[in-house]
């Protein structure tokens, strides 16, 4: 018999230089373009969280919280006045910001990976510190919004630093590694010291998990509630003195060996927050609440949709080429419900077509099994295009013709730029846009405080007026 060792990692120390740069933290560290890049996050962050106020994944964990109880020490979210145990109080906040698979990517210029698959890098960190700094009695506005970019930082680094394999393998890097940026966003807030801080990383390597069959089920957006769930008790813990390995990014059985093939010895030489991964390569927020993989070829059919004003009783059948970087992960062949329909080319074409929309309302399951939109999904056939996957993965190309009953074929190609990109940004209005459409279901006047105390949180003099607006959202009769 064989024993099988993990690849040995040729680089070491990477957690003493990430412990490092967590305890030596700063808000002054923070540069104009990374706060108002992270103002713009955290926006589109909160409207996420409050979007999952109704959706039923959140009333199950919502519900099971409050039946299970405990310490009170951080909010419920749409519970009102019950406070439950800081870490369970996260859960929900990630589940709820993830649910829509609506938030922020993480980008990465490097060819080797699959584009936009690295990470969503806000939400584990900014609903880890929601919960913890509501567990403290608040904090000031400027710590919390450095503890939200070093996690931020920590998260986007380990995620491109890490051989493709972690995602190619079917690990979900929102759901593993967002537990190494939770746990740096609580560590901050705590105060934990060098000795406490690795130890929490070790503990939270240890929790950081996610798989991607769990695509298009409640159990996706549960993967990012876990990651903030892990990185606040593995932060918890250190502090109570539980310990780990504190080496746990290095060596043959450290997490980024064991889990992804080890860290590229070139790219560690960037170092932790020499260069902002928020800046550079940048983040894109979402235009639409399906996989970022999707998207350019969304725009593709909206437009041609909307140019030809193609009427849906006219449409005969729809082929959709692309390669495998789309089609591999954008895993269902028609959808059935509204999680499965964000990952289904032939949902989403379908509802673009029917619709001339894909937002949150069309992301419903009563619209996903009208008979209408499935009769659409089965005129709908993707193809793995060779010419495509020959160009590689640096870019999303995809094309797609439609075909009138008529005989008439009408054809377009995507835009290889990705809008809601670093290089092509959702302007402030179509972020406020957004924002609203998230919140359309709660009180328009608590929403906009909301919004006003998340956009003003780095002159905040305590993060407790944001939370107890937090506290009063509800879904309106």
């Amino acid at each position: 018999m064989t024993l099988l060792a993990p690849k040995t990692q040729a680089v070491s120390d990477i957690t003493g230089a990430a412990v490092t740069f967590l305890t030596q933290a700063r808000f002054e560290a923070l540069s104009p373009e990374v706060l108002e890049i992270s103002r713009r996050c955290l926006l589109d962050s909160a409207g996420l969280i409050l979007s999952g106020l109704g959706v039923p994944a959140i009333g199950i964990l919502a519900g099971f919280a409050r039946e299970q109880g405990g310490a009170g020490q951080a909010l419920l979210l749409g519970e009102g006045a019950l406070r439950v145990p800081v870490q369970v109080a996260a859960r929900v906040l990630g589940t709820a910001g993830h649910v829509h698979d609506f938030d922020d990517t993480q980008v990465s210029h490097d060819p080797a990976h699959v584009y936009g698959l690295l990470t969503h890098p806000s939400i584990p960190p900014f609903s880890a510190a929601l919960a913890v700094s509501d567990m403290l009695g608040g904090v000031s506005g400027q710590k919390f919004v450095t503890a939200f970019n070093y996690g931020f930082e920590l998260g986007c680094k380990i995620s491109e630093w890490m051989q493709p394999d972690h995602y190619l393998r079917g690990h979900h890097t929102s759901g593993t590694v967002g537990t190494f940026s939770a746990c740096a966003a609580a560590c901050l807030l705590l105060d934990l010291d060098a000795t406490a801080t690795a130890r929490a990383l070790g503990i939270a390597g240890s929790f950081a998990a996610g798989i991607r069959c769990n695509f298009g089920t409640m159990t996706k957006p549960l993967h990012v509630g876990r990651a903030a769930e892990n990185g606040v008790l593995a932060a918890m813990l250190a502090v109570r003195g539980y310990t780990a390995d504190p080496t746990v990014l290095d060596g043959s059985w450290g997490f980024p060996a064991v889990l992804g093939g080890g860290f590229s010895p070139e790219k560690v030489t960037e170092g932790f927050g020499k260069t902002w991964s928020i800046v550079d390569p940048g983040v894109s927020i979402k235009p639409y609440p399906s996989g970022i993989l999707t998207h350019q070829s969304m725009d593709m059919v909206k437009n041609l949709v909307l140019r030809e004003n193609i009427d849906p009783m006219t449409v005969e059948r729809i082929d959709f080429f692309a390669g495998d970087n789309i089609l591999r992960p954008i895993r269902y062949r028609v959808a059935k419900n509204e999680l499965q329909a964000k990952f289904s080319m032939a949902a989403l074409i379908s509802m673009l077509v029917l619709h001339r929309d894909a937002g949150l309302s069309q992301f419903e399951d009563d619209v996903i099994a009208a008979p209408a939109f499935q009769d659409m999904q089965e005129r709908v056939h993707t193809h793995a295009d060779p010419a495509i996957n020959a160009l590689g993965f640096d870019l999303i190309r995809s094309r797609v013709e439609i075909t009138l009953k008529d005989g008439k074929v009408l054809k377009a190609e995507a835009d290889t730029r990705y809008r809601g990109g670093p290089s092509w940004p959702l302007t402030d209005a179509d972020l406020r846009e957004k924002y609203d459409g998230c919140v359309s279901k709660i009180d328009p006047v608590l929403t906009d405080r909301i919004a006003k105390e998340v956009l003003g949180l780095a002159e905040a003099a305590s993060t407790m007026a944001l939370l107890d607006l937090l506290r009063q959202a509800k879904v309106r009769a």
